[in-house]
């Protein structure tokens, strides 16, 4: 930024165009631009000073200088309100000065971003979906990967606000935050702010064992079991819908170019971050609310399913930050507002590397296996609401009409299907069977995408230890249902409030053997917390809580 502040332009009559146009960015850019700056005043004097009848530039202008005269022979000429044509030895003078200031500049922002001075964060997604961190100096990173850093179990039970749930461990009781190296993600992708460093991490004891509570360690766990049971190894990728808010963030027409325009600077730099942060961006586009953003990446397999998402979350805020907006990822913005999902898109890679979860004759072309694994994620999905959709106010999102279900259902290509097959619109046998899928719609950004994926996995072994048949495709909304027709069908709504979800995830046998009995009492004392701090508040309060909480 220029001195005085704020934006700036220097413009000269000599040759009509602006010099220089500075938009109060960072200083060490703005410095590189002055000296350019500087450098066409040199040639403007020394075109001035040869000619036989010099012509006064009296509209020259550069913010903040005081008003100046300058003298050819014996005429005095005025140069703006603001600034005056210097003398070749000043503007020398001024240049080397200049220089010497960008490359102090330059180190100054190269000392900052370089690896030996970076603060890593020690990340971990909790019961709340919330990322926590503790940082540490990079350069005492290869220490900390071992054993990691301490943290008070008891930190387990916060809720998304300044709140603390009832739970079992107290004072006492430590967890180690242990960096995974494979979860890596190092941006440094903006002059004069610190590189974006962060690692994810398991929760383990100080035998280095996971800890019951571990929400990465509940995931890992599912993983494990329907590799052992399948010898299949599970692959998903998230969608991340999001609200975009800022001063300057114009409101747009939904699902429109202009809605990409007027934040290009966000989805460009957005598209490069997640590029070289290696998460694989697949889709950036608008949504359906106003100033609704949609980013998918390529599908990851095994822990990576979940790390990936809670990355790509992260990354999203860290750009949005960096130009001054806000990336919420409520399932709610507010009350009549568009809901934000976290749709879950997965299939199953075989060892030969072919989708096991295709048949071209099976039905839907879905393969026994998946048909299987379709029928319990149905099943149990009222069962594990609490678990993927786990806040007050995911039940505002969750209802039909909405595309986000409110009915256990299954189809094929429906949107107001809770479970769908999404059949590859490719003809080539090869791309047809790769880009074969099935997607969960029902969960949310509010819980935790380790929880999200060890849930879909255990509810999908649970239907193919029992070879539970795939339930029957419905082709239309389901509260467009008879009773009669839902009953045939096995469609079933899904709980319309976080206290009914609860109680049904409570009650199942099947979840309840799913984790620790201290899991499961710590998860639902948390979650019970929130429901109690939402009495007497509006639908507009609450949702204006989760808009800032997430």
């Amino acid at each position: 930024m220029l001195p005085g502040g704020g934006p700036t332009t220097l413009h000269s009559k000599i040759n009509g165009e602006p010099l220089l146009h500075d938009d109060g960015g960072s200083y060490g850019q703005c410095q590189i631009l002055r000296f350019r700056a500087l450098a066409a005043f040199t040639q403007a004097q020394a075109r001035a000073i040869s000619s036989a009848t010099p012509e006064p530039v009296s509209d020259c202008s550069l913010t903040s200088l005081k008003p100046k005269q300058i003298k050819f022979g014996e005429k005095v000429i005025n140069h703006g309100h603001d600034c005056r044509i210097r003398t070749t030895g000043e503007m020398t003078a001024e240049i080397e000065v200049r220089s010497q200031s960008v490359a102090a500049s330059a180190s100054v922002e190269n000392r900052m971003s370089s690896p030996s001075t970076d603060v890593a964060y020690l990340c971990w997604s909790d019961y709340v979906g919330i990322t926590r961190c503790r940082g540490v100096p990079a350069a005492d990173l290869p220490k900390r990967m071992d054993k990691g850093l301490g943290w008070a179990a008891a930190a387990q039970a916060l809720t998304p606000f300044d709140n603390i749930a009832d739970n079992p461990w107290g004072p006492m009781t430590e967890v180690r935050q242990t960096p995974q190296p494979e979860t890596k993600v190092r941006l440094d992708l903006w002059p004069g702010t610190p590189a974006f460093h962060i690692l994810m991490c398991d929760s383990n004891l100080n035998d280095g064992t996971n800890w019951e509570c571990c929400t990465r360690g509940f995931m890992k766990k599912a993983l494990r079991d329907f590799e052992a049971e399948t010898g299949l190894r599970f692959t998903a990728a998230f969608e991340h819908e999001f609200l975009l808010s800022g001063p300057d963030l114009p409101l747009t027409t939904p699902l429109s170019l202009e809605a990409m325009r007027v934040a290009a600077g966000f989805t460009g730099a957005l598209a490069e971050a997640l590029a070289a942060a290696g998460l694989e961006p697949e889709t950036i586009e608008p949504e359906y609310g106003i100033n609704q953003y949609e980013v998918s990446s390529a599908p990851a397999a095994g822990t990576m399913a979940g790390d990936r998402a809670v990355l790509t979350r992260e990354v999203i805020r860290e750009v949005a930050r960096r130009h001054g907006y806000r990336a919420s990822f409520t399932p709610k913005p507010a009350p009549n507002a568009v809901g934000n999902g976290a749709h879950v898109h997965f299939s199953f890679i075989a060892q030969d590397g072919s989708n096991a979860a295709f048949d071209p004759s099976g039905t839907a072309e879905a393969s026994q296996l998946a048909q299987h694994f379709a029928a319990g994620l149905v099943r149990f999905l009222p069962d594990i609401c609490a678990l993927v959709a786990g806040s007050p106010v995911s039940y505002y999102r969750l209802g039909p009409h909405h595309w986000s279900c409110g009915y256990a259902s299954f189809g094929v290509q429906n949107r107001e299907a809770a479970v769908r097959i999404c059949p590859s619109p490719d003809a080539d046998p090869a791309r047809r069977q790769s880009g074969f899928n099935m997607e969960l719609r029902a969960p949310d950004a509010t819980a935790s995408p380790y929880m999200v994926v060890g849930a879909i996995l255990r509810a999908g072994l649970e239907g193919i230890r029992a070879k539970l048949p795939m339930p029957t495709p419905i082709d239309r909304d389901p509260s467009e249902l008879t009773p009669e027709q839902m009953k045939a069908l096995g469609v079933v709504p899904l709980p319309a409030s976080l206290e009914e979800a609860l109680a049904r995830l409570e009650a199942s046998a099947a979840v309840r053997q799913w984790m620790s009995p201290t899991f499961l009492s710590s998860y639902v004392s948390v979650k019970r917390k929130e429901i109690a701090m939402m009495e007497g508040k509006s639908p507009e309060e609450i949702c204006a809580m989760y808009r800032d909480a997430y």
